[in-house]
């Protein structure tokens, strides 16, 4: 397995593809990469020569920032929306779609599983109403 910026990428996928495994290089981005370093995309990885892996990693590390910095700095922009009290940063620490989205109906994903509020059906209504009656027994006798 070869490691570029942190990240092993497996040897039988072609280059242009698992590159992309690398948070913050997405297709178009690889392409640049491999456009600049003169390699052939359509090579698998465990072609690449030591060389070639050594280039790109330099490439990368020079132009485009990846892993570890990319987070870091989304990070930051998220807790400079929230100190800033931006609407972006409300929706953030609210935990809720931050860019329009409603939420009456999706959301799912953000808001996390669904919790039901509100009416309950009529069996647990008796149990209730059982309950308090018969904890107002209990307090009777007690008296």
């Amino acid at each position: 397995m070869i490691r570029i910026a942190g990240v092993d990428l497996q040897d039988n996928k072609i280059v242009r593809i698992g590159l992309t495994k690398i948070f913050g290089l997405g297709r178009s981005n690889v392409e640049k990469v491999l456009q600049e370093t003169g390699i052939e995309g359509g090579k698998r990885i465990k072609e690449l020569t030591d060389e070639e892996v050594s280039r790109i990693q330099k490439f990368i590390d020079a132009k485009i920032k990846v892993e570890g910095d990319l987070r870091q700095e989304i990070q930051d922009n998220i807790f400079r929306l929230k100190r800033i009290a931006a609407y972006r940063g409300k929706r953030h620490a609210a935990n809720l779609p931050v860019r329009g989205q409603r939420t009456r109906t999706n959301a799912r994903t953000k808001r996390g599983k669904r919790v039901t509020i509100g009416a309950l059906k009529k069996e647990a209504l008796n149990k209730i109403e059982q309950a308090k009656i018969g904890s107002d027994k209990q307090a009777n006798e007690k008296k």
